[in-house]
Formats: C-alpha cells, sequence, structure tokens
C-alpha cells in the first residue's frame, strides 16, 4: 500500500522529507524579552504557579463559527476505515473524536472513485460535512514544464466538469459534498500538479463558478499569502471562491493572522484543511509532546481564526487515531475541542495566554452553553481562576487528559457570580463546559417558563443536547447549571 509522498517515520517511506522539516521548524516559538524571563523563571516542577491572571470569557464578544474539526481518508494510499474506525471517527461518545469533517481525495482515475463512498457515507450519517480536494487532473488534461506538470490552458472547462463528475458521483451515492478544492498544495507539488497564482485566479474568474458546491482554494501547503493575496485583491476570483484554504506546515504562528483576509474576505470561510503536528516520525502517544496538538489547534483557532483544523490520514501512528483503531494522545487533544465544539459554535474572546505555557480558548453554543478549553504545556499544575461574564450557573462539568488519562470525567466544579477555580494538572489538557445567562438562571429558577425555554431550543439547563458530548450522562451536563427538577 503506498503510503503519502515524502512520509518520514513510516515504513516504506523516505528518510524525513522537507515537509518534516518545515514542519518541525515550524513547532516551537521562539521566545523572546519577557517570554523568555517567564520561562527562565517557571515554578518548581510540581508546585502550583505562584502568579497568573485569571481567565476572562467574554461570550458577547463573538468571533469564527467553528465549522468542524477532522482529518483525510485516502483509500488508494492506505486502506479505508473499518466500519468500527468510522464510528470510533466521527462519533461523539466515550472513546471517539467527534469529528464533524471528513476530507477525501478526487482521484484522476474515476474507477478510484467508489473506494471513497462506505467511509464518507458513514461520516455524512453521522453529520459530517465531506469535502474533496484534487492531487492532479486526468492525465489527458495536463502537460510536462520545467517546474513538473500544470494543467493545460485549453482544459480548464474540462477540468471543471471532471469535478463536477466527482461531485455527482458521491452525490449519487448519498454524500453531497460539502465543497470541493481546486487544487492540493500547488505551490508544493512534489508528486503532483502545481499551479501558479495566477492559474489559480483565471480558474476561478473563467471556471469555478460553473461548479456545482462551494469552492475551495488555493490550499498552500505552508499558508503562503502570496498564493492567496491575487485572489483576494481579484473581486472575480473572490466571488467565485466560497473557502480560503491552506494548510500548516512550517508555518510559524506569527505568520497565523491574515490581515488581507479580515480586510476583504466577507462572508467567505476560512479552512485549515490538513496538517500533522509536531512530524509524523514520532509515535501518536509520546507525552508530552502530543500537547503540542492542543497547543496547535488553540494557534489555529485564536491566531489564526480558522473555521476548521483538520488533520492528515485520520489513522496512522503518528495521528489521532493509532493503527489498532484506539483513540491516540494526539488524537484525545484534538477530542477535547472536537467532541465539544461542535459545527455552529462561535469562538469568543477569552484570556489567551493567562501565564507561560497556559493556553486557553472558550466558544459558546445553541442555547447558553459555554466551552473552555484549557492546555496547561507546563511542568506545574496550575489552580486557574475562570470569570464567563454573564454566567448565572453554579457548577463546572470538566474533562482531562494528561499522561495518564484520556477525557476522564472529572468531578463537579462550583461556580459563583460567574467565577470558578479550574485546576490544570502538570502537562495536561482540559475541557470544561458551562453555560450563562438568562437561561441557566431561570431553569435553576425551576420555573414552568423556563423549562418550556430550554425544551424549545433543544437544550436543558441552557447546555445543548445535541452538541453534548455523546457518552456523557445528561445529568452530568444538567448539573453543571445545578438545575432543579420537578417530578
Amino acid at each position: 500500500m503506498k503510503s503519502r509522498p515524502n512520509e518520514a517515520g513510516v515504513a516504506g517511506s523516505k528518510s524525513p522529507s522537507r515537509r518534516t522539516v518545515l514542519a518541525v521548524a515550524g513547532a516551537v516559538p521562539v521566545l523572546t524579552g519577557a517570554a523568555a524571563v517567564a520561562t527562565a523563571n517557571a515554578a518548581t516542577p510540581g508546585t502550583p504557579s505562584a502568579t497568573q491572571a485569571a481567565v476572562v470569557v467574554d461570550p458577547s464578544a463573538e468571533r469564527q463559527t467553528i465549522q468542524g474539526f477532522g482529518g483525510m481518508n485516502h483509500t488508494v494510499w492506505i486502506s479505508d476505515l473499518t466500519a468500527a474506525q468510522r464510528d470510533t471517527a466521527f462519533g461523539t461518545d466515550e472513546g471517539q473524536l467527534g469529528f464533524s469533517v471528513l476530507r477525501i481525495p478526487v482521484h484522476e482515475d474515476q474507477a478510484n472513485w467508489s473506494g471513497e463512498v462506505e467511509t464518507a457515507v458513514r461520516a455524512s450519517e453521522l453529520g459530517a460535512k465531506v469535502i474533496a480536494s484534487p492531487w492532479n487532473p486526468p492525465p489527458e488534461m495536463v502537460e510536462t514544464f520545467s517546474g513538473g506538470q500544470r494543467l493545460r490552458y485549453d482544459m480548464y472547462g474540462a477540468y471543471a466538469q471532471h469535478l463536477n463528475d466527482f461531485y455527482t458521483f458521491m452525490a449519487d451515492n448519498g454524500v453531497n459534498l460539502y465543497a470541493i478544492s481546486v487544487q492540493n498544495e500547488p505551490d508544493y507539488a512534489e508528486d503532483w500538479t502545481a499551479w501558479t497564482s495566477d492559474e489559480i485566479v483565471r480558474f476561478l474568474q473563467e471556471n469555478a463558478a460553473a461548479i456545482d458546491t462551494k469552492v475551495i482554494a488555493p490550499e498552500s501547503f505552508q499558508y503562503r499569502k502570496n498564493l492567496s493575496d491575487p485572489i483576494l485583491n481579484d473581486s472575480t476570483a473572490l466571488a467565485n471562491m466560497d473557502i480560503l484554504g491552506a494548510h500548516l506546515y512550517g508555518t510559524q504562528v506569527a505568520d497565523f493572522p491574515y490581515p488581507l483576509f479580515e480586510e476583504k474576505g466577507g462572508d467567505k470561510e476560512l479552512w485549515m484543511t490538513e496538517v500533522y503536528h509536531p512530524n509524523s516520525s514520532d509515535s501518536a502517544d509520546l507525552w508530552p509532546q502530543a500537547l503540542d496538538v492542543g497547543e496547535h489547534v488553540h494557534r489555529a483557532l485564536v491566531d489564526g481564526q480558522f473555521q476548521t483544523y483538520i488533520w492528515w490520514y485520520i489513522r496512522r501512528s503518528y495521528g489521532p487515531m493509532r493503527e489498532d483503531g484506539q483513540i491516540s494522545k494526539r488524537g484525545a487533544n484534538m477530542a477535547h475541542f472536537s467532541r465539544f465544539v461542535r459545527p455552529g459554535h462561535v469562538r469568543v474572546d477569552a484570556t489567551a495566554s493567562p501565564q507561560s505555557n497556559v493556553y486557553t480558548s472558550a466558544f459558546k453554543g445553541e442555547g447558553s452553553e459555554v466551552v473552555i478549553v484549557a492546555v496547561n504545556k507546563g511542568t506545574s499544575a496550575v489552580s486557574q481562576e475562570f470569570t464567563v461574564e454573564g454566567s448565572a450557573a453554579t457548577g463546572v462539568a470538566s474533562w482531562l487528559t494528561d499522561a495518564d488519562r484520556n477525557l476522564e470525567a472529572q468531578a463537579e466544579i462550583g461556580m459563583s457570580d460567574g467565577s470558578f477555580t479550574g485546576e490544570l494538572p502538570t502537562q495536561s489538557v482540559t475541557t470544561f463546559v458551562t453555560a450563562l445567562g438568562e437561561a441557566a438562571a431561570a431553569y435553576q429558577a425551576g420555573t414552568a417558563s423556563a423549562r418550556n425555554k430550554v425544551a424549545a431550543s433543544g437544550s436543558q439547563a441552557g447546555v445543548s443536547l445535541r452538541n453534548r458530548p455523546g457518552g456523557v450522562p445528561k445529568s452530568r451536563l444538567n448539573a453543571a447549571a445545578n438545575a432543579n427538577s420537578e417530578a
């Protein structure tokens, strides 16, 4: 079975690739000034941090709407997910990843299209969006040049039809593609088709409007803005692009923000459509290295304001699911987001780094649900103060991953006047779920009108049942708002 080109650390692959070197180069931010001093003066391992700022969550300060988290399935390069593995990937029960996006390839050979159907159908049944990216057009549409191969200029229309044919094939087999890409990594193109920014703009101008679903471009391998700036600066190309897609291999955190997209992107979506991090050579269970994934997701959502975070292969030794079908430590880090931060949640302002090596992000869900994810990469435990503005809840539910535990439910935490103290063990990631506002306060009062209100919104105590992490008893989430039930 063919492995991904230049996939390091996998049997039969080459030695570390340029992609891997770049990925590692982007894995560790350079500390300067105050940050370096803070690191040098870090507390003794195992002792609580002496100084810290409170994490203040402002649910009224809304940022991007989350579209989901997910990964890639490519049945030509590796074997398909099994039926059980599909449920592990896209289910939201205990021991499952809660992924809500599946990425599949648009094979140049139509004979391979059917291989992607079974997993895509099951992902769709479980509520996931399915997107597709091509590596190459059909052979008759390409020509070689000094830089590799490219789509022939007289074949742009035929290529758009090829993408539509794939969309139709998947629809006929029960999968409505949410979006399709023009090209995977046109600026890397080691073993696939290269595109210049001018060529992508031309295709978007002249052909993308004929595509029957949302269009993703340009999917630069390193979020290189010189590939996407021309799209944003061309009104016709921009009008025919629905999702600006990017990969984050070796991309420095300082390059995650995109001011030009904020200025001109309008209602376009911003997706991170592929990455593995920090490398493909180490086991996904290596600890505490797996915490790098938690920080990377945080950075992508907070610094980059991406609406999705999509891994490379779902099942791989370095991926969110091990080859035996069990969730890895890297996968557990992703699941702290993907199982709890569901499509439609909105990221809201929160203190992003209350102290060195601690990263926090917050999201507002349906009804009055609030989800906070806290990553503690430090070698000291932290008693972290949190304040959720406008919250009338009196309890918080939480789940923990550290060296010994994976998404383990913790005892309920008391909450008063919108504040609570969350214990962040050494080198850990914790998800907190609570509620806010009128719905929580009214439900605690046990009034009939409050019960009608939460019933109408499909939630209890302001915590959405539709978005409730599966396998978690409703009573635990109800307790997060300390609801008083009536017989």
